[in-house]
């Protein structure tokens, strides 16, 4: 490669490579990417201008051919809407103001977002066994609940009392060898939850850089169900390596997840794969498998977004009264079918994140 040949100009090559599917011209001559930056470590950095006439696939088609140049390590989009009607190239008006530039935090190893797009399925309960199955096989985890309407982590993960404050750092709380933080710990129990748009960024953002979570290998985010503030906050606040979409087989359910998905491919954080929760019943006796619900809703989500579908989670006998005297499945009964299920899940989310298989869990 002759000197001259910057990984800056490697990656604008990639992007003119590609063509704007609505103008016909490339990515670059059609004025959608703008100040693009590649620091030293490889890490490249973009505001990308999306119409509504455009598809949100094409943002995931970029950052594919970005992350493809040889010596990039990370690719972070800032997607920002041109308005409707309106292009991308020489004429238009101006997009508007880009959002906040994600702020790298190395310290935090892969960060996943854990979502879903309606409640009730199970998010908090798949966010907390993933990250103690990843403990357990010999991983430094920290869990953030950003669920802000109804956090369940400390619960879930039996752990209940308020963080320490050490030289103006909050100190995160430990269950089951993951660290914790959680509005639980701070708020009372009953408490309305009653926050609005910026209040929510702060509070995502003091969770973030205010607590010492030290040194980790997977930083897990349990996200609210839906599509709004706090979705959208964490992806302005930090590098989100992908986001795991959590659904039951329920059409209705997966129609939800559906559009949380298009929100994620939307501020352009690759979906890494589908959790299909609830799958089927298993007889505590006979091992028999029941499908209680509706079969295939998260295999077919999975097939529309051209992601895989990671893992399918039976319901369980005293699963959920586990998960009310904090302890997770995989700790409290790791030979049991769900904890089977999801020691895996989390096996494959670690292959997906690191690019190297888990060690069997001890």
């Amino acid at each position: 490669m002759p000197p001259s040949d910057t990984l800056q100009a490697q990656v604008k090559r990639a992007l003119a490579s590609l063509t704007h599917p609505r103008l016909g011209t490339d990515i670059l001559a059609a004025g959608s990417v703008k100040e693009l930056a590649v620091d030293g470590q490889g890490g490249v950095t973009f505001t990308f201008v999306l119409t509504r006439e455009d598809p949100g696939s094409l943002v995931r088609e970029v950052r594919k051919a970005v992350k493809a140049v040889a010596g990039v390590t990370a690719v972070t989009i800032n997607v920002v809407d041109a308005g409707r009607g309106e292009g991308a190239g020489p004429g238009a008006r101006p997009a508007i103001p880009p959002p906040p530039t994600p702020i790298a935090q190395p310290n935090l190893g892969k960060v996943l977002a854990i979502s879903s797009g309606k409640g009730g399925v199970g998010k908090s309960t798949v966010s907390a066994n993933i990250a103690a199955a990843l403990v357990r096989a010999g991983r430094r985890v920290g869990l953030m609940d950003g669920d802000i309407y109804g956090p369940n982590i400390p619960r879930m993960m039996g752990v209940n009392h308020k963080p320490e404050i050490v030289e103006g750092k909050i100190q995160p709380l430990e269950g089951h060898g993951v660290k914790l933080m959680s509005l639980g710990f701070i708020v009372e129990r009953d408490a309305p939850a009653i926050w609005r748009g910026p209040i929510i960024m702060k509070i995502i953002q003091q969770f973030l850089r205010d607590v010492d979570w030290g040194e980790l290998d997977y930083f897990l985010v349990d996200l609210p169900p839906g599509t709004g503030d706090a979705q959208l906050s964490l992806a302005q606040s930090i590098q989100l390596r992908a986001a795991l979409i959590v659904t039951t087989p329920q059409e209705m359910a997966v129609g939800d997840s559906l559009r949380g998905a298009k929100m994620f491919e939307k501020v352009g954080v690759p979906v890494m794969g589908i959790v299909e929760n609830m799958s089927y019943f298993v007889c505590p006796h006979c091992g028999e498998r029941t499908a209680v619900f509706l079969s295939g809703g998260g295999k077919r989500l999975a097939d529309e977004l051209k992601v895989p579908l990671l893992g399918q989670v039976p319901l369980q006998a005293h699963m959920a009264d586990l998960a009310d005297a904090g302890s997770p499945i995989v700790v409290a009964e790791p030979a049991s079918p769900a904890a089977v299920a999801l020691t895996e899940i989390a096996r494959r989310v670690a292959e997906q994140l690191a690019g190297g298989a888990l060690s069997t869990a001890p």
